[in-house]
């Protein structure tokens, strides 16, 4: 014990991909919490990351693990649960249905991770992630504790597909049951704080997806000066996040450009992009990189040129979000190409002539801004320096607005 009192933190996701709750463990600990995590494993692609963000923290971490080749009963159980819950859920209506069953429905391992929080005492719990947030409040009412809880997104604005009514009407359910029971809760935007206000009442305080100052500076030196070189990254690389403005505005530039993405890919899409590269934009080269830890993101950003965060507006969390992308470019020394959504409207013009603010699928306004910072050497190195400065002025997790907001907060919660 450090004497500061003991935190839980957790997520319904792997460590690797959600590093929110990974800073927050880590910037707790170093305050002289005693932090343990609860997380996940699904995804046969993130238990590497996982194993190398594990390596550098001493804090224990409590898996539940439902990979189908490695816990297949665990697997086929909790599916069989959450499938049954779901169609509960939608015959009666998310509204009228038991809030176990709801909660069931809306993460697969709910009953797991209640169990796993419960297994040891916390002074507090602290938490996000879509499938987290009854267990979070189910297990801090069995250890009669209080819960924080992380609203990163807008859980019932961010479904898409056939089943985003019940998805979203199921998120906003488990919403009302916790959120105004929590003793604090935090959000990743002013915009999507705001609607959490007027739905119920609460103040959420707004940490933004900032990671902390690198222990370098960029180079901003560029590795081929002919090729504008563009970046983007994404657990997920599919359609519905301005990859293809992204591509049409390169060919109406007429540059010679590599767009590079980081991330698994959903199949057959990396194909149809080429595809449209090749009759669209013909000077345009696109690369595909493999998923990585957190930890390393912002060295994988160095040595580009322009960072994509192209939000669109078919989906309301996305129209209200301010992802992890600029954030991580701008410590990178890497200029930003940005959508004025709602959400990043305010950071683009905070960021200045780092920035290339454009509406969303507005692929002219791209492309004028991919043809000026091409032709010009001088206007790009300055974007990149300016990128910079904006990180270290502000926008990074050190800063007393970001990682010093969580510390405030859970102080006051365990005072």
């Amino acid at each position: 014990m450090t004497g500061r009192g003991r935190v839980t933190v957790v997520t319904s996701g792997h460590l690797s991909t959600c590093p929110r709750m990974l800073k927050s463990a880590d910037a707790l600990t170093e305050a002289g919490y005693d932090v343990r995590m609860v997380a996940t494993r699904h995804e046969p692609w993130a238990t590497e990351t996982d194993r190398d963000v594990r390596s550098r923290r001493s804090y224990p971490v409590e898996v539940i693990n439902y990979r189908r080749d490695e816990e297949p009963l665990t697997y086929y159980q909790t599916g069989a649960r959450y499938r049954a819950a779901r169609a509960a859920a939608a015959t009666v209506g998310p509204d009228r249905a038991p809030l176990p069953v709801v909660a069931r429905a809306f993460g697969r391992v709910h009953a797991e991770l209640v169990h796993a929080i419960t297994s040891e005492p916390a002074d507090l719990i602290y938490g996000g992630t879509t499938g987290a947030l009854a267990a979070i409040a189910e297990a801090a009412r069995r250890q009669s504790t209080s819960y924080g809880l992380d609203l990163e997104d807008l859980h019932s604005g961010e479904a898409s597909g056939p089943d985003a009514a019940l998805a979203d009407a199921l998120a906003s359910r488990v919403e009302r049951a916790v959120v105004s029971r929590a003793a604090f809760v935090t959000t990743s935007s002013e915009a999507i704080g705001e609607v959490y206000e007027e739905q119920f009442g609460v103040s959420p305080v707004v940490v933004h997806n900032t990671f902390p100052l690198p222990s370098r500076e960029p180079d901003f030196s560029r590795i081929d000066p002919g090729t504008l070189r563009l970046y983007w990254f994404s657990q997920t690389i599919g359609p519905g996040r301005g990859l293809e403005t992204a591509v049409a505005a390169a060919g109406r530039a007429g540059v010679r450009a590599e767009l590079a993405l980081r991330g698994r890919a959903q199949a057959g899409y990396l194909e149809a992009l080429r595809e449209l590269a090749r009759s669209t934009a013909p000077r345009l080269t696109v690369v595909h990189q493999p998923p990585a830890s957190p930890d390393a993101m912002v060295d994988l950003a160095r040595g580009h040129d322009v960072g994509l965060a192209l939000e669109q507006m078919d989906v309301r969390n996305r129209q209200l979000c301010v992802t992890n992308k600029a954030f991580t470019y701008i410590l990178a020394g890497v200029a930003v190409a940005i959508t004025s959504t709602p959400g990043q409207r305010s950071l683009g013009v905070d960021l200045g002539e780092a920035a290339a603010l454009v509406a969303p699928g507005d692929a002219d306004a791209l492309a004028s801004a991919f043809a000026r910072w091409s032709a010009d050497p001088t206007a790009l190195d300055c974007a990149k320096r300016a990128a910079w400065r904006a990180a270290t002025r502000r926008w990074h997790w050190e800063h007393e607005c970001e990682r010093g907001a969580l510390y405030r907060l859970v102080e006051a919660a365990l005072a």
